[in-house]
């Protein structure tokens, strides 16, 4: 947005961006309104708008009800979107405790822990396990980067599920996994 707008227009405007991408961080916001993010702050606070961390879990927890095979708190990311036996999308922000010391780059376990929990958290069965897992980590990911997971059922067959899993930074693709997973019993 470059031009210069009112309070009033680019609070409702922000009420707007924020109701159609509730994903965007204050910065991106600053950026898009050509304001600081002190300003993007304070129209948040007087539009009660909470802040990103808040708006991801608000809306994992409507999604965690609703996935079968595991448990939310077994999740690794914040389940934002989601379709039971066909696809979601999860939010993970990587911290200091995700890194190797020496590198300062976030740890494979914790991508594919994102990537697995996402798979398994859209397949449509009481009891999921990975059969089988190709995966590729495609480029390093670093401290604050924000790893957004896609995954989609593509094929069932019996008890098999065929699940694939992309992670993305920003427009950069990661990690790519494909996954078989088998739901047991049961059903």
């Amino acid at each position: 947005m470059n031009k210069r707008i009112s309070k009033k227009e680019r609070q409702e405007a922000l009420l707007s961006k924020i109701k159609g991408e509730p994903f965007l961080t204050d910065e991106e916001l600053a950026d898009y309104f050509n304001v600081s993010v002190q300003t993007i702050r304070l129209d948040r606070m007087e539009l009660g708008i909470p802040e990103l961390r808040e708006r991801i879990r608000n809306v994992a927890e409507k999604n965690y009800s609703k996935v079968r095979s595991i448990i939310g708190n077994e999740m690794v990311g914040d389940l934002v979107d989601f379709e039971l036996g066909s696809r979601g999308i999860s939010i993970l922000e990587t911290n200091e405790n995700m890194l190797f010391q020496k590198s300062k780059i976030v740890k494979g376990q914790y991508i594919y822990a994102q990537a697995e929990s996402l798979a398994m958290s859209i397949i449509d069965a009481e009891v999921a396990l990975i059969g089988v897992a190709n995966i590729k980590y495609k480029y390093p990911v670093f401290l604050g980067d924000k790893l957004i997971a896609k995954a989609e059922v593509v094929r069932k067959r019996g008890n098999k599920y065929f699940v694939w899993v992309k992670i993305r930074v920003r427009d950069t693709e990661v990690f790519r996994g494909k996954f078989i997973l088998v739901s047991i019993g049961r059903e």
